[in-house]
């Protein structure tokens, strides 16, 4: 007797889909992203030297001198720029930090930063005009869209 043997079938194999962004250590990190960093640390610190004038200075002359429902007033009020510069050293640090590692969150806190050092005028104004403008260039931004975790 004849009889054909069928062709044996077999599943075509697959490939694992690799994905293709690149791993952020592949992937040469912008030149002046230090500098920005060092950039937010330092006003950091200008703001950290703010509340160390205020904590000096500005209490003790307010309580020493101000008197009756004014002193409620006052010292809200140096208690609320404390507050104020509290959040301004949050953001800085952390978006240098973030900055430094190569975290979008990052750059985006340093966009926010920077957006704010334009008010210190002149020498905050002209590195906040560089910040914005090297940290919204395609380069940079493809760098940390890179950077994006699971």
């Amino acid at each position: 007797m004849n009889t054909i043997n069928p062709p044996i079938l077999t599943p075509p194999t697959l490939s694992p889909k690799i994905p293709s962004y690149k791993v952020l250590s592949q992937v040469k990190r912008p030149d002046l992203l230090p500098l920005i960093a060092i950039w937010q640390f330092f006003t950091a610190f200008g703001a950290l030297t703010g509340i160390g004038a205020i904590a000096v200075f500005a209490f003790p002359g307010v309580v020493a001198e101000v008197f009756g429902q004014a002193i409620v007033g006052a010292v809200f009020g140096l208690s609320l720029a404390v507050l104020v510069l509290l959040l301004y050293i949050g953001l800085a640090v952390t978006g240098g930090i973030g900055l430094l590692k190569g975290r979008e969150w990052g750059r985006i806190l340093g966009i926010i930063h920077a957006a704010l050092a334009l008010s210190l005028i002149p020498i905050g104004t002209v590195i906040g005009v560089l910040s914005l403008i090297y940290l919204t260039k395609d380069e940079v931004r493809g760098y940390f869209a890179g950077s994006i975790q699971k």
